[in-house]
């Protein structure tokens, strides 16, 4: 038993004997990478979530082409153009029906707890499902009567009683701009950062809250196309018979055209993505003093393998050998907790936040590279000690 050890001890890396020895500094840099790690997690989990939530009624249009104005920049920032392009949008070869659409975002008051909310609105023609929700197309019927509105049942906020009276086959009334309508159907969806849920009805009833807007002005184009012709031949073509006031998209593009908009403009990425900077920044500081302090504490020690013959690279071998223990033992809180605290956020905020193996592989492999730099920063001067100076 006791020469199992003995050759155990003979077997365990170096590095790891080093940060045993110290367990206070190993407590500290360990905490240090997990924080690290956490608020990245955090930051990519919630820009993630910008991302996905921002881009879902994108990604639900069932149309193959659409049409925005020119002067859109996305979703929530998005102008009106006149209705006479969808009918020229007709003529195009390839083209099956050309479909209105309008959006926008309304305050609303909850039913519930009678506290204004903001939604986003949205009205199309009820014969033709226009959004890839199979909950809400099967109740398409509902929207047809007037002031009647299907609900997202996965909005932001305090909605259970509400739910459970619809669900029951009640009707909910309530206030949208000083105008009363009726809910008479749930659907999911999911709130974003933009809107805290979707308010599906029929072109009619939309414009009966909007009566500023007109029918002729619409905010999205939906083309379908018939089958056997490629979206992306007939959104060419399209470019080329329309005017220039109008953009033409296919579905991809139509994501790419909200998603874009996010990366270039929104504030709110930009300061997720300097989170992350940030903690990257944090996890190098940390590991590097930790490390910077373990190399003094043993210089006179690296001095003596040096007279020993140990080439430098053994020694830096050792350093960067503590910085992947640190790496490794640090990710695993750091892992850990960011799980957690995707379904608390997830459950208070409707967002879709989880954790995908991309992002869990990626922060382990900045944790790395945090480390590694700081165990590079950290053995400048053991590279530059000369044994003859420690004695």
């Amino acid at each position: 038993m006791i020469e199992f050890i003995q050759e155990l001890q003979r077997r365990t890396p170096l590095g790891w004997l080093q940060l045993n020895r110290h367990k206070g500094r190993l407590i500290v840099a360990v905490s240090g990478i997990a924080f690290a790690d956490v608020l990245m997690f955090m930051q990519l989990g919630f820009q993630s979530a910008l991302f996905d939530s921002n881009t879902r009624l994108n990604r639900a249009i069932l149309a193959d082409v659409v049409l925005v104005s020119n002067q859109a920049k996305n979703t929530d920032n998005i102008s009106t153009f006149t209705r006479r392009r969808l009918f020229d949008a007709s003529d195009v070869p390839g083209v099956k029906t050309a479909e209105p659409m309008y959006i926008s975002t309304v305050t609303w008051r909850n039913p519930q707890t009678r506290k204004k909310a903001k939604v986003q609105a949205i009205g199309f023609n009820p014969e033709r499902p226009a959004l890839n929700i199979p909950e809400a197309n099967a109740q398409l019927d509902k929207i047809q009567l007037p002031d009647s509105f299907l609900f997202d049942k996965g909005a932001r906020g305090e909605y259970k009683q509400i739910f459970a009276q619809i669900e029951a086959g009640k009707e909910v009334s309530t206030e949208v701009d000083r105008r009363t309508i009726t809910i008479n159907g749930l659907f999911k969806f999911g709130a974003s950062f933009a809107s805290d849920g979707l308010l599906i009805s029929s072109s009619d009833n939309y414009l009966r809250l909007f009566p500023r807007q007109k029918a002729g002005s619409v905010n999205l184009g939906l083309i379908y196309i018939k089958p056997g012709y490629d979206p992306i031949k007939v959104a060419t073509a399209l470019k080329a018979h329309l005017p220039d006031d109008v953009k033409i998209m296919t579905r991809d593009e139509f994501v790419e055209f909200e998603e874009g908009y996010l990366r270039r403009e929104s504030p709110i990425a930009f300061i997720f993505t300097f989170g992350v900077a940030m903690g990257f920044l944090i996890g190098v500081i940390i590991v590097y003093q930790i490390l910077s302090t373990d190399v003094n504490s043993h210089l006179k020690e690296y001095a003596t393998f040096k007279a020993m013959g140990y080439p430098n690279s053994y020694l830096l071998g050792v350093i960067f050998e503590e910085a992947i223990i640190i790496a490794t033992i640090g990710y695993i809180p750091g892992f850990i907790i960011p799980v957690g605290l995707y379904q608390l956020a997830a459950n208070a905020t409707n967002l879709p936040l989880y954790m995908p193996i991309a992002r869990a592989i990626f922060v382990f492999v900045l944790t790395l590279i945090i480390c590694s730099i700081s165990g590079t920063i950290a053995t400048r001067k053991l590279q530059s000690a000369d044994p003859a100076d420690m004695f």
